[in-house]
């Protein structure tokens, strides 16, 4: 009866918590919600648009302030981007950069203003710095946010590396960063079909070059477990089990969607393109064990190809 009693106790402090979703109304943010809803959270959106419970710009300090005044929240989670479409060249990463870096800083300054004792944010793989790692299997012991090989590599990790830092560092806050492979499933796959069905959207042959994917399903579940049983000052990484190269993921969703196969062209060709070949010319792969230990998450699509079946089947 006492063990019963206990595992109640601590159920209930996983429901019914209310939450700042910060990007509430971005790709992943509406998986977010959604995932957090039927978890039994109550969750308001914060952002410029309309579609927000709370409007405002995280780069706006006062303004972000004032809007979040009278408010009180159990936990604060950080989805926020500038990415209304894959960013191509490094200038599309720039106002996401400013997110990571002076809107974290704002945010956490937020989440202490409405009492919150939680912050999640998001993180990604990349974190672990562009460029060939080769076969090592990357751990949350690896190095994160290394110095970038050229000015703007470092503008990219050092975004990565001050998010994280500042939401360790933040002062009567536990917080959790989930550090996700590359996005792809309902909302965020859709924009690359008509590129393909224009023949728009040229890859490379990826010769043994791997990333980590994360179907935007199994990642909104994670940030439920992060929220729910994140260890405070721990990072996770979130990816499923078979990584694909940039390449090979592409032709896998023009395959599935029965879309003509996209040109290869050679890797320095994609040059012009500057984030995008920053990113097809990486080799990343990563543990997800920790999270499989302590947040309990394991992906529910093991691989690109069967998210795509499942995101197929629904269309």
């Amino acid at each position: 009866m006492t063990t019963n009693t206990n595992q109640d106790r601590h159920q209930q402090r996983h429901e019914n918590q209310s939450i700042l979703l910060a990007g509430a109304s971005g790709v992943l943010g509406t998986h977010v919600t959604r995932a957090l809803t039927e978890a039994g959270h109550k969750v308001t959106g914060l952002g410029r648009g309309p579609a927000n419970g709370i409007r405002a710009d995280l780069l706006d300090r006062e303004a972000l302030l004032r809007a979040v005044d009278g408010h009180s929240f159990d936990v604060v989670v950080h989805a926020a981007t500038s990415l209304s479409r894959p960013p191509l060249r490094h200038r599309d990463m720039h106002a996401t950069d400013a997110l990571r870096t002076e809107g974290t800083a704002h945010l956490i300054e937020a989440a202490r203003a409405t009492g919150a004792r939680r912050f999640v944010a998001e993180s990604m793989v990349f974190g672990y710095g562009y460029g060939d790692h080769g076969e090592h299997v990357l751990t949350e012991e690896d190095t994160f946010g290394p110095p970038g090989r050229t000015a703007e590599l470092e503008r990219h990790l050092a975004g990565m590396r001050v998010k994280e830092q500042l939401t360790f560092a933040a002062a009567g806050l536990d917080g959790v960063a989930l550090r996700f492979g590359a996005f792809y499933g309902p909302g965020g796959t859709d924009a690359l079909l008509p590129l393909l069905r224009g023949r728009k959207l040229p890859v490379p042959r990826d010769h043994g070059r791997v990333l980590p994917w994360v179907e935007l399903t199994d990642a909104a579940r994670a940030v439920v477990a992060a929220v729910e049983r994140g260890r405070p000052g721990r990072a996770y990484n979130i990816a499923d089990d078979t990584p694909l190269g940039f390449g090979g993921h592409v032709r896998a969703v023009a395959e599935r969607f029965g879309l003509p196969q996209p040109m290869t062209v050679p890797l320095w060709l994609m040059k012009p393109m500057s984030y995008a070949h920053a990113v097809m010319s990486s080799t990343l792969r990563v543990s997800t064990a920790a999270a499989r230990r302590e947040l309990d998450w394991t992906p529910s699509f093991p691989s690109t190809r069967d998210g795509l079946a499942a995101m197929a089947a629904r269309t």
